[in-house]
């Protein structure tokens, strides 16, 4: 069992709050404030019940040293602004110095400077996780994005807390993915894209028992049709997974589920320019850039007669149209038939496209996982998850 944060014990203790902060930032200013403003309902909750918050998180791959391009302080100036409160940016996130900024009551929100600026976070070092819990009498984990990282912050530190639980963030996304992995609403579609099918295979395994449809789009479609010996020109392939590929679509044959390809395709020239549909093979010197219309009507009538839908991976080159019309229909469509049809977008790019529409408040819900969302939907134990489990 993890304890949801309206059920912590807050009052007149200081908490700690593990945060997924790892934005953008380009010249000193944040570029995505997506992660941080996502966290602030969590941060708003404890203000109201704790004495006093510390806010920990990473920010790039500093390598255990201190290197200041990587300090959070662009973070701490926006939090300054989205709570329209002071915020204390300690020189360290452990030591006398910051125990004594910690410890002055005039210090009500302390933000810990980078926890990577340790190498002893990543490596997960007991003694450094246990001078972290040091600080603080509870312990709250909102960063889902980081869950899959048996780090200090992440895993180690949990056990030194008798009070521990998740933020609100962090529990929103185990509302609604573990539907996904216990009990779909039917029928339950998937539609996976992207580049590559290895990134996808333990997904894909795990849920062909749950699934009813999947729709496969992206780069990664043009393995599988390969592995069905229809030719794709100069289209991304994957050769070592084409075996892969062809085990895949028997195993989702014996389970029942169909597995729905692209069956037109819109292509380019080498310099993906020069736009031209293409219904099933692909010519030689031209590549798959996006699904075909006659594909995106299918995969879109597939969402409309869903009850819930999980999309991972955009269908095409989003980023540059025209390629971008399919992961756009599939999006409106979504949108269209909200709040009916239950939707999780999961992946930082799958996220984009639905955001580059302008549907993001039609759509059920926006996973901040990336790679812990993946694991998650594996079936994997991730450490920041198992770190907050309680007998009982």
């Amino acid at each position: 069992m993890i304890r949801k944060l309206a059920d912590l014990d807050l009052r007149d203790k200081t908490v700690f709050l593990r945060v997924d902060f790892n934005v953008p930032i380009d010249q000193g200013k944040i570029t995505e404030p997506h992660r941080i403003d996502s966290a602030l309902p969590t941060i708003r909750e404890i203000l109201q019940r704790a004495k006093t918050l510390l806010i920990a998180s990473h920010l790039g791959r500093p390598d255990g040293k201190v290197q200041p391009k990587y300090s959070l302080a662009p973070v701490r100036d926006h939090l300054v602004r989205a709570l329209n409160q002071a915020v204390i940016l300690a020189p360290d996130c452990i030591g006398s110095d910051v125990e004594r900024i910690v410890n002055d009551p005039a210090n009500r929100i302390v933000l810990l400077e980078n926890l990577r600026f340790h190498k002893e976070e990543e490596k997960n070092d007991r003694n450094f996780a246990q001078a972290l819990a040091k600080l603080a009498e509870v312990y709250i984990d909102d960063a889902f994005g980081a869950a899959h990282r048996a780090h200090a912050s992440i895993s180690g530190m949990a056990e030194f807390f008798k009070i521990k639980g998740a933020g609100l963030l962090l529990q929103k996304e185990l509302d609604y993915l573990s539907p996904i992995l216990a009990n779909p609403a039917k029928p339950f579609v998937t539609i996976l894209g992207g580049a590559k099918v290895s990134d996808k295979i333990g997904v894909i395994k795990n849920l062909l028992p749950k699934v009813s449809l999947l729709l496969i789009g992206g780069a990664m479609a043009y393995t599988f049709l390969k592995a069905k010996g229809i030719a794709i020109g100069k289209s991304l392939v994957e050769q070592d997974k084409l075996e892969l590929a062809a085990e895949l679509m028997k195993e989702a044959a014996a389970h029942g589920v169909p597995l729905i390809l692209p069956v037109d395709h819109v292509t380019g020239d080498l310099e993906k320019k020069n736009p031209a549909t293409n219904d099933g093979s692909i010519p030689p010197q031209r590549l798959g850039l996006d699904i075909g219309p006659k594909t995106a009507v299918q995969f879109a009538d597939a969402i409309r007669k869903a009850k819930m839908v999980l999309w991972n991976g955009p269908v095409g080159l989003f980023e540059v149209a025209p390629f971008d019309q399919g992961s756009r229909l599939l999006a409106n469509t979504l949108a269209e038939n909200y709040p009916r049809v239950v939707s999780v977008i999961a992946g930082g790019d799958t996220v984009a496209a639905v955001s580059a529409c302008g549907v993001e408040n039609k759509i059920t819900h926006l996973s901040t996982g990336g790679g812990a969302t993946l694991e998650f939907l594996e079936g994997r134990e991730l450490p920041g998850i198992k770190a907050l489990e309680e007998n009982s």
